[in-house]
């Protein structure tokens, strides 16, 4: 038997409850409608991801998941619950079907090892994997000028800095070195260091590099929260709030990426969302 629409938003809405660590505190201040169609989003986009990082990932899987994907955006639906949702709010909020694309395009390139030369590259792969996602969500916040669309571009780039930031000794020992090597060559550290965990000063200097570039992203991202809609500023403050945290406490840590995840408490993200709904 067929799911139906609103079945498959409780199974998504299900998935971002359990799931969505950060994301999910800045749906609970969005209108139920909104709130649904972020769930939906997200539980496609989660799954995406899990097709790269879980065990016996495979291009065949990504293809198989693309394919059902285009049909789900025409209507047709496939097995899996998410997409009677996904294809619902979609639809509902007119969302370019190309951010979809390039989400499945982004996930493709973590199959296999990477490194990547330069940081033209890099923000090409936090534009597929991070920025599509900021440009996915402005249309369920709501926007009147194109001109947030750059904005929610930088957005997406400083949050997806923020995470490689964070899991850079998780991802190398996956072969997944996200920092550009030519920025490796200019503090003198090598993929190795990263993948040993080494915490040495060249280390430390090219993380405050780094820190400092994400943090250039959100501040040039900040004109985003005055263009979209007044009843999803509350949301996207939110969103922005949890993740500087997050950097702000990886610099706090001295960089300490290596022996622990770094993370904000169950209270850090409620107490962003309190200050959001009293903002």
């Amino acid at each position: 038997m067929a799911i139906t629409v609103d079945q498959s938003y409780r199974y998504c809405m299900r998935v971002a409850r359990s799931r969505a660590k950060n994301f999910y505190y800045s749906f609970v201040l969005l209108s139920a409608q909104q709130r649904k169609a972020m769930c939906a989003i997200y539980a496609f986009m989660r799954y995406c991801d899990d097709l790269s990082d879980e065990p016996g990932a495979s291009r065949s899987a990504v293809d198989r998941w693309r394919a059902d994907m285009e049909e789900a955006l025409e209507g047709r639906f496939a097995d899996h619950p998410v997409w009677p949702a996904f294809h619902h709010a979609v639809r509902r909020f007119g969302i370019p079907h190309d951010y979809f694309r390039q989400m499945i395009a982004g996930i493709s390139s973590d199959l296999e090892p990477r490194s990547l030369e330069t940081f033209d590259q890099l923000y090409r792969y936090c534009y597929q994997v991070a920025s599509v996602v900021g440009l996915t969500i402005i249309h369920i916040f709501g926007f009147d000028t194109r001109s947030a669309l750059p904005l929610a571009e930088k957005c997406g780039v400083a949050f997806q800095l923020t995470n490689i930031l964070r899991d850079i000794g998780e991802d190398a020992g996956l072969g997944r070195i996200y920092l550009p090597v030519e920025d490796l060559r200019r503090f003198g550290v090598t993929e190795d260091d990263l993948r040993a965990g080494n915490r040495t000063p060249a280390f430390l200097q090219l993380m405050r590099f780094e820190a400092a570039r994400a943090r250039a992203y959100y501040n040039e991202s900040l004109p985003l929260l005055d263009l979209i809609h007044p009843r999803s500023r509350s949301s996207l403050w939110a969103l922005i709030a949890i993740y500087s945290r997050l950097l702000e406490r990886i610099e706090a840590t001295d960089y300490d990426v290596f022996s622990r995840r770094i993370r904000l408490s169950l209270f850090e993200k409620s107490w962003i969302v309190v200050r959001a709904l009293s903002s």
